[in-house]
């Protein structure tokens, strides 16, 4: 009986094991976590439902660094390697060009309207001398063609900046990148249900994804998931100590249980914690 019941015990603890190894997070000190504990980042910036302040414009930024919150911003590469701030894969949705933005050079890209206004899509270095480290800053870059290519431009801006910032990504292998080249940077995983996934990714990376288990080769610090219901793998992985950041919040409701919101399209207080 006392045999078997070790054996039990011991098949218990290596079920528990496997999982926790595969969602561990990554470690990151007290103090590097603390400047985003509580605090409402801004989705792209302070913009406008009605678009006359378009998202990730500058305009955007200055008025969310002007009222003290944090910044969510999304990275990606032009044809000529410039690191541009702008969401979207393509320019249709934004700018109205039915072209995708890594096939157009900065200067090309800098004439486009955003959204129909003046306002113009920025670098991100002329985003960074804006804000000139008056809001955190949570840092997106998009996956694409050129994954280490964008990595390490955006390191290499990012070190010679002074202010405080983390980084993030949808794709596990950016995250990694930042783990391996940069373990001093605080890193998220971006994650959502998997049927918000798109349809061209498989149905078992779409499970890996959406519950966590790329953790085990990104070690992520925090984990951006988005609001509403949270996998009991997501769970488990906050419950071993990543940050919990929501997005993106219409409600102030969504600063309950977590330790970072990421919104849009209200005002909530800058701190909630």
């Amino acid at each position: 009986m006392k045999k078997c019941t070790v054996l039990a015990l011991g098949a218990a603890a290596a079920a528990l094991a496997i999982p926790a190894v595969m969602l561990a997070p990554g470690r990151a000190p007290r103090s590097q976590k603390a400047p985003f504990i509580g605090l409402n980042c801004a989705h792209r910036g302070l913009h406008s439902r009605d678009k006359s302040v378009p998202e990730n414009s500058l305009e955007a930024f200055r008025r969310a660094a002007d009222t003290g919150y944090g910044i969510e911003l999304d990275v990606q590469l032009s044809r000529d390697g410039q690191v541009v701030v702008f969401h979207d894969d393509t320019l249709k949705r934004v700018c109205g060009v039915d072209a995708r933005v890594d096939e157009l050079d900065y200067d090309e890209l800098e004439k486009l309207s955003l959204c129909g206004t003046e306002h113009r899509i920025p670098l991100f270095t002329q985003v960074l001398k804006l804000i000139d480290g008056r809001s955190n800053l949570i840092v997106e870059l998009k996956g694409g063609r050129r994954n280490d290519e964008l990595c390490e431009k955006v390191r290499n801006i990012l070190d010679y900046y002074d202010g405080i910032f983390c980084v993030e990504s949808f794709h596990p292998g950016i995250v990694r990148w930042f783990k391996k080249h940069a373990p001093d940077y605080l890193r998220g995983q971006l994650a959502m249900p998997e049927e918000d996934y798109a349809e061209s990714l498989s149905p078992v990376l779409k499970f890996l994804l959406a519950h966590g288990f790329t953790n085990l080769i990104a070690r992520p610090h925090f984990i951006a998931y988005k609001i509403g219901p949270r996998p009991l793998s997501i769970r488990f992985a906050e419950l071993m100590g990543a940050m919990k950041v929501g997005w993106t919040s219409h409600d102030k409701k969504s600063e309950r249980g977590r330790h970072c919101v990421i919104f849009e399209f209200y005002t909530p207080s800058v701190r909630y914690k």
